[in-house]
């Protein structure tokens, strides 16, 4: 069975040793290695696992940060990730106070040992230090579309309980907005349309997920929310970028209004550096495609298919873009390396055989791979001259190389292979002023070639003729491309 066509295109991500590196130094992840490392036995713990207010100065210290509120809310902030990724085990704080209480101390603290995940950042592998990232960013994650609230006491009632719907704060629905925001500044950066190695403008990226895409010029009340989206997404990236999977160079304070503190989107003439620039860097881009995995989505990566079969390969890079699916085709024959490199063409060709609707994409690919592979392949490319399906582009392969003693082909198969050859562009959906390009070729190398391509025995002659005939500029060759369709369909049908 044929691969669907991926939502996204395919990521090419930097080696496992390289991304754990790149975790490592991620300012918050190596922020709350050392406390953990810092931390002893006379490190106390409040009941939610946070270090006591007395403790923050300390922690600071160690940290190199200041002295004042900032640093402190730093401190606090690395802890709590040490404690999320298990860098930290912690002692209940109940526990401790059941022996606290005999002595009349009613505000028993816990204590900490390190955890098991703490040696695992120097001795583990790199897949364990992502492991250990990822569960980072999950909190980070959470942390970003948390409320913010000015006094959390207001929230308490009578009983203890906090209420929530005071907040006005829908947790699905804020982990949905980021997601979606992260999920577009991914695609971003892999699309061809994209910024490459350049940023995104905040603006951009806010408008993404507010604005329809049937909309054109923004009312007024989109432009609002476009605005609110920014100032939304300003404080979200401030919290995700110490875990290091952005980039980002915040909003112009100077731009805040003192109404609302929101900016007003920029006008086509001003400096868009002032209201924002985001980017994923590489380890951004690992872990969102994890997120994305995680939650069902579609996310190739380049590398995937390089220790699958040959029918997973031509299936899976159907509608990569050119030099992905070169490069996924060059570690796919570089895992069998030059002494499989014959066995390796008889795959690829085994595979790129059949009659269904993607099997002329699949020998398209074929082709391509087998452009790659070298001499070594020759034995298995002329087992299947004489192939129906095979042999035309076997011919094709041998003649680019020079090779001797390569048969002419039969007008049956040059026929044959002009259709199979169109079915494929034409399911890979390219640009329309190539696949005209390549219908005209074909059809101009052949005098009487609508008198004689209707009987070509292919699943696809009758569309590839139809199509023939709304695309050849010349309009009594798109004529006679009608007609030669009109006659395979009734062929068909007999």
């Amino acid at each position: 069975m044929s691969a669907e066509r991926p939502s996204l295109p395919p990521v090419r991500l930097h080696t496992e040793a390289e991304l754990a590196r790149d975790a490592l130094a991620a300012p918050l992840l190596a922020r709350a290695a050392r406390l953990a490392r810092w931390a002893g036995p006379e490190t106390r713990v409040g009941a939610g696992g946070e270090l006591v207010d007395a403790q923050l100065p300390a922690a600071a210290q160690h940290l190199g940060l200041g002295d004042d509120e900032d640093g402190a809310a730093y401190a606090s902030e690395a802890w709590r990730l040490a404690v999320d990724t298990g860098l930290v085990d912690v002692e209940d704080p109940q526990a401790v106070g059941e022996g606290e209480a005999e002595a009349g101390n009613d505000d028993a603290e816990g204590t900490v040992t390190a955890g098991e995940n703490l040696a695992l950042l120097t001795s583990g592998s790199p897949q364990d230090v992502l492991a250990i990232w990822l569960d980072g960013l999950e909190a980070v994650h959470a942390d970003a579309t948390a409320p913010a609230f000015d006094d959390f006491a207001d929230l308490i009632g009578e009983d203890g309980s906090v209420d929530f719907d005071a907040l006005d704060w829908d947790p699905e629905e804020e982990a949905e907005f980021l997601d979606g925001v992260l999920g577009n500044l991914y695609l971003l950066t892999l699309s061809e349309a994209g910024p490459a190695d350049g940023p995104v403008p905040l603006p951009a990226l806010a408008a993404s997920v507010v604005v329809p895409e049937d909309m054109g010029e923004p009312t007024d009340d989109v432009l609002e929310q476009v605005s609110e989206a920014m100032m939304r997404l300003d404080d979200q990236f401030r919290v995700l970028e110490p875990i290091g999977i952005v980039e980002y160079q915040p909003v112009d304070e100077t731009l805040l209004t003192e109404e609302g503190e929101e900016a007003t989107p920029p006008a086509d003439d001003e400096d868009l550096t002032r209201y924002g620039m985001v980017k994923l860097t590489p380890l951004g881009l690992y872990g969102i495609r994890e997120r994305m995995l995680e939650a069902g989505v579609d996310a190739p990566a380049v590398g995937d298919l390089a220790d699958k079969g040959a029918d997973a390969l031509l299936d899976g890079i159907a509608y990569y873009p050119e030099e992905a699916a070169r490069t996924e085709v060059g570690l796919w024959l570089g895992r069998r390396g030059a002494d499989g490199a014959e066995s390796a063409a008889a795959e690829l060709l085994g595979a790129a055989r059949g009659d269904d609707r993607r099997a002329p994409l699949r020998r398209l690919h074929c082709q391509q791979a087998l452009a790659l592979a070298g001499p070594e392949a020759e034995p298995a490319v002329r087992a299947v001259l004489g192939d129906p399906e095979l042999g035309g582009l076997a011919r094709v392969w041998l003649a680019e190389r020079g090779s001797a003693d390569v048969p002419a082909p039969p007008e049956s198969m040059i026929f044959w292979l002009a259709v199979d050859t169109i079915a494929a562009q034409l399911d890979a959906d390219g640009a329309l002023d190539e696949l005209q390009g390549l219908i005209e070729g074909l059809s101009d190398q052949h005098s009487g070639f609508f008198d004689e391509v209707w009987r070509v025995d292919h699943p696809a002659t009758a569309e590839v003729l139809e199509a023939m005939g709304r695309l050849h500029s010349d309009r009594g060759a798109a004529k006679a491309a009608r007609k030669a369709a009109y006659k395979a369909r009734s062929r068909q049908k007999d």
